[in-house]
């Protein structure tokens, strides 16, 4: 995994991603966490109900454990299909998914990570007091490898700034590398998450370290850590397939599964509906609002696919084989069935590139138009502060990190002195001849 996330931290399209932080934000976070629960007190609830079996009856925290790792989007999967040039996805829809997909799994990483730690299937009664501290465990996680993850990428970035390192091509791709190993086993030795390190750290060393690299370095390293992310995915997806076929798992439960997809649809709705309502309360109104259609191609955009499985791999307790095949199942569902509907489901909710989007046509009411129309305060108090902040960080950016860390300006200063000193020369030549 830790390939995976980084490469989708290193060449995320940060202008789309940044633009909408905030919708992408409660998507990854909020829905995250809301599908967590969603499904995983579902299926607690129905297994004490007798419904389904192969589930720890005693305990929820088993249940809040398949919850997270099935909350996972996989971001390959999705992007592959929806990014797609011939299906012509429309901008804002597709910017949404690729940024709650890529951070959406380190989220539910972390979530997963957290609640293995509160989980003992031999230890004593379960006390409803450990879930507010774990999900306050998640929080002070997450905050503090974000923190590890861009300390250590503008570390990185700093180094190569101000060294000859780009004079070495070879030495300063491997060093690159190792440094990326470093944030990962650096947060996970101080007991962090080393997969949200690595994703913010992957951002950091894009904005600002990539520009320090030689052109060389720079090919060299954005097609190497594609490479090795496509293979990890590869194998994974690999490795799915042979689990199939070759009885790795003793013990199917396929009502079992049936319900587990059924509660994902029911989380992702949950979580969808509510926060596009939220999203929208503060965004400009028009071409940057997430109207009903776009949520309902979101809702049916979930799929599941390698992140999800491997999580499922490290389930604890005796019920371990019923969760892995309930999620391989929902995985190749998602894939291949809600994957292969995703052009008619885009055609027919008009989110293509250039397609009519009107949401008052008699088939959708645009019940959200009347509710934001009546959150306008909340409307502008988010835009002031979005402009006032934005407007801060650009001339912070500009200014003092780009100078300290490099940068897309320090990049074209170069160019243009270069270019510069360049033609002086030849005007120094060119009179040296006359």
């Amino acid at each position: 995994l830790p390939p995976i996330i980084f490469e989708a931290g290193y060449s995320l399209e940060k202008k789309q991603f940044f633009e909408n932080i905030g919708a992408i934000c409660l998507f990854a976070f909020g829905g995250t966490i809301i599908s967590t629960f969603v499904v995983g007190m579902l299926t607690f609830w129905f297994a004490q109900l007798g419904i389904i079996h192969h589930v720890d009856k005693n305990n929820p925290m088993e249940a809040l454990l398949f919850g997270s790792l099935i909350s996972a989007v996989d971001p390959v999967a999705t992007l592959s299909i929806m990014g797609s040039p011939e299906l012509q996805c429309d901008n804002l829809l597709y910017s949404l998914v690729f940024g709650e997909s890529v951070l959406n799994d380190a989220v539910a990483i972390v979530l997963f990570k957290t609640f293995h730690k509160y989980y003992d299937p031999e230890g004593p009664e379960f006390n409803r007091s450990v879930i507010p501290h774990a999900l306050f465990s998640f929080l002070s996680m997450t905050v503090l490898s974000i923190l590890v993850g861009a300390i250590l990428g503008l570390l990185v970035s700093y180094i190569y700034r101000h060294t000859t390192l780009s004079d070495f091509p070879k030495l300063e791709a491997s060093l690159l590398f190792l440094f990326c190993y470093c944030c990962y086993a650096t947060a996970e030795a101080i007991q962090l998450s080393g997969i949200m390190a690595l994703f913010f750290n992957g951002i950091v060393l894009s904005h600002y370290n990539s520009y320090n690299l030689s052109n060389t370095a720079q090919v060299t390293t954005e097609q190497f850590f594609a490479t090795l992310a496509v293979t990890m995915e590869t194998i994974v997806f690999l490795y799915m397939g042979m689990c199939v076929f070759t009885g790795r798992f003793k013990n199917w439960d396929v009502f079992f599964a049936f319900m587990g997809l059924l509660f994902c649809l029911i989380g992702r709705a949950m979580n969808i509906f509510p926060i596009s309502w939220i999203a929208n309360c503060c965004r400009r109104r028009g071409e940057n609002k997430i109207s009903i259609k776009m949520q309902c191609v979101l809702w049916f955009a979930g799929l599941r696919g390698a992140i999800a499985f491997a999580l499922s791999m490290n389930m604890p307790g005796p019920n371990s084989d019923s969760y892995a095949t309930a999620t391989l199942f929902i995985c190749m569902f998602t894939t291949i069935v809600c994957g292969g509907f995703t052009e008619p489901m885009l055609s027919h909710f008009g989110m293509k590139s250039g397609a009519e989007n009107d949401d008052n046509d008699g088939t959708f009411l645009g019940i959200d138009d009347l509710l934001v129309v009546e959150s306008s305060f909340a409307r502008r108090v988010s835009e002031s502060i979005h402009e006032k902040y934005s407007r801060f960080w650009r001339n912070l950016d500009e200014n003092y990190m780009k100078e300290l860390f490099g940068g897309a300006q320090h990049q074209q200063s170069i160019g243009l002195s270069s270019r510069s000193y360049e033609l002086g020369l030849a005007d120094e030549n060119s009179d040296d001849y006359e």
